[in-house]
């Protein structure tokens, strides 16, 4: 911890503080938007639209180096995949009574499917690797003010629409029957998960970042009453669980994203456990 502190206020270290500053800013439209995964019970659906944002990376490099498309950051295509794949499970499976599970696994398989053959035809060769499993420490500044740019735009929507997303959640059909307009909302909150989840896969990567939108948010779901307390507790937590990763990381030589994600997974268990015991007694 001592190390980590020290290196944090070492200028020659920059990238361990872009990472942190990083992963903190993230938390905070994770927690909000995470809170609303949990409670709608729709975590699988984040994970498909996890896993299509390879697709657009793909693109993305892909256009950067055969069109010298200097300005297809990664990070647009992935926004631009988790956006189309939020919108195409959401409007197939509310429209065209197809089953949820189905259109999420089909999704699920073609994105990374479609990312996978342009990181191949990609002139010069880029592991899609490093985007399934990330790396915090590559973080850059342009990269932060990205995120934090991103985040404030979730957050504000995610709490904006506090009420009506809270409605969707909880009672889909009761909040139609009173004049919410259901289905948009419940766009709109697959539109938000998408580009939360995009924010975290700088972070961990498409494969752990499932993790991040769903556990902080499962912990403070045991202790939190109310919908607006999960969200704060969930943002503390997920900060939690990155500067702790980070701290653990730097001196020991081991990948911060699978580490804030052990952390993660270790404070949803022994919440779970504690919870379950509290029970029992």
């Amino acid at each position: 911890m001592v190390d980590f502190l020290e290196a944090l206020n070492d200028p020659a270290v920059a990238f361990l503080r872009y990472a942190l500053l990083a992963g903190l800013l993230a938390s905070v439209s994770l927690g909000v938007v995470g809170s609303y995964v949990v409670v709608r019970r729709i975590t699988y659906l984040a994970a498909a639209i996890a896993h299509c944002v390879l697709g657009g990376v793909g693109a993305a490099v892909y256009l950067q180096q055969t069109q010298q498309w200097a300005w297809c950051n990664p990070m647009f295509g992935a926004t631009a995949a988790a956006l189309l794949a939020a919108l195409v499970i959401g409007l197939v499976s509310l429209y065209a009574r197809e089953r949820e599970d189905t259109v999420i696994g089909a999704v699920w398989v073609v994105g990374m499917s479609i990312g996978l053959l342009f990181f191949y035809k990609t002139p010069r060769f880029v592991d899609p690797m490093s985007y399934l499993f990330g790396n915090i420490l590559l973080v850059s500044a342009r990269d932060v003010w990205m995120v934090a740019a991103m985040g404030a735009a979730v957050a504000a929507f995610g709490l904006g629409f506090y009420n009506k997303l809270l409605a969707v959640c909880f009672d889909e059909e009761f909040a139609a029957l009173r004049g919410v307009r259901a289905r948009l909302y419940y766009l709109l909150l697959l539109c938000l998960t998408a580009v939360a989840v995009v924010l975290m896969v700088r972070v961990v990567g498409i494969v752990l970042v499932i993790a991040l939108v769903t556990l902080p948010a499962a912990v403070a779901g045991h202790f939190a009453q109310r919908l607006w307390q999960m969200m704060i507790l969930a943002v503390l937590c997920s900060m939690a669980c990155v500067f702790a990763g980070l701290a653990i990381s730097y001196p020991t030589d081991l990948r911060p994203g699978p580490t804030i994600v052990l952390i993660a997974g270790a404070a949803y268990l022994l919440t779970a456990i504690l919870a379950r015991l509290r029970t029992t007694v």
